[in-house]
């Protein structure tokens, strides 16, 4: 015996269909390996390395502050706005950098999928863990503020997890969709940066969702983003931030249906990934 233990793949038809999501479990180290590599790439060569990760986000922070707060003078819901910023910036950033690696995943990594098999399912879904891990650093500039303008959280906070999973939710759901539309078509490579930067816009990511008026909220909703970064201001600041609960409930509705309708939509265009890519 010489230790070493042998695995024995065997194709057959109809096996891909059969035993996808058990694959998925099978090829969960090559997850990490690309999840890990993509954290490597990501700051490989800069200067500053992982602060900016901390720069992009606090910059757009004092942007909209003195836009929207100072000269604008919006409403802040009882909080320092540059808090009421950041608590919508931190979903927003995860959500637009998952977007954007989500859609080029495939394209990028189309040596890898030419030559093996493995559920390609694995590439998008650790292509958002990186921006994961931009999320958890960018955390650190909402601590500070917080120590900064001596501002203590609700005891909503203990359901900010519910929130994370459901910005997780939408990212990989809409990332899936642009993920298998930019192999047949690489005019999504010019759509998705204009997507993320038109979304920016009419999110409530500057400003409070509650100066939107009462008969427009239901329809402002439409944009799942409203529903996650609603949830983020309600859990993270309390006191007057108020949740629209119907609002809410469609903006959910909407992702949950971006992510099964996006896990079907990739699992039907997978088996050509190879031939087209």
């Amino acid at each position: 015996m010489n230790g070493f233990q042998q695995s024995e793949l065997i194709i057959e038809a109809g096996r891909t269909e059969k035993q996808y999501w058990r694959d998925l479990w099978r090829y969960r180290e090559l997850f990490y390996f690309l999840a890990w590599r993509d954290i490597l790439v990501r700051y490989k060569q800069t200067t500053i390395g992982v602060a900016w990760a901390l720069l992009r986000p606090f910059l757009t922070m004092i942007v909209f502050t003195i836009v929207f707060g100072k000269l604008a003078k919006l409403p802040s819901e009882g909080v320092p706005y540059p808090i009421l910023v950041f608590a919508a910036m931190l979903p927003w950033q995860f959500f637009s950098n998952a977007l954007g690696a989500c859609s080029e995943s495939l394209v990028s990594n189309a040596n890898l999928i030419a030559k093996i098999y493995f559920p390609r399912l694995i590439i998008p879904a650790s292509s958002v863990i990186v921006s994961f891990v931009d999320f958890l650093i960018s955390g650190i500039i909402l601590l500070a503020l917080m120590a900064w303008y001596n501002f203590v959280p609700h005891w909503r906070i203990v359901t900010l997890p519910i929130f994370i999973g459901i910005a997780f939710v939408a990212a990989i759901g809409t990332g899936l969709w642009l993920a298998a539309l930019n192999v047949k078509y690489r005019d999504f490579r010019y759509i998705v940066p204009f997507i993320i930067q038109f979304g920016l816009y009419i999110s409530p990511v500057g400003f409070s969702s509650s100066i939107v008026p009462e008969r427009w909220r239901l329809l402002y909703s439409l944009n799942p983003m409203v529903g996650v970064i609603d949830g983020f201001r309600w859990a993270i600041l309390g006191g007057e931030s108020r949740l629209y609960w119907p609002g809410f409930l469609l903006s959910t509705l909407l992702v949950f249906f971006f992510f099964i309708s996006g896990i079907w939509y990739f699992r039907r265009t997978e088996r050509t990934f190879a031939d087209v890519i």
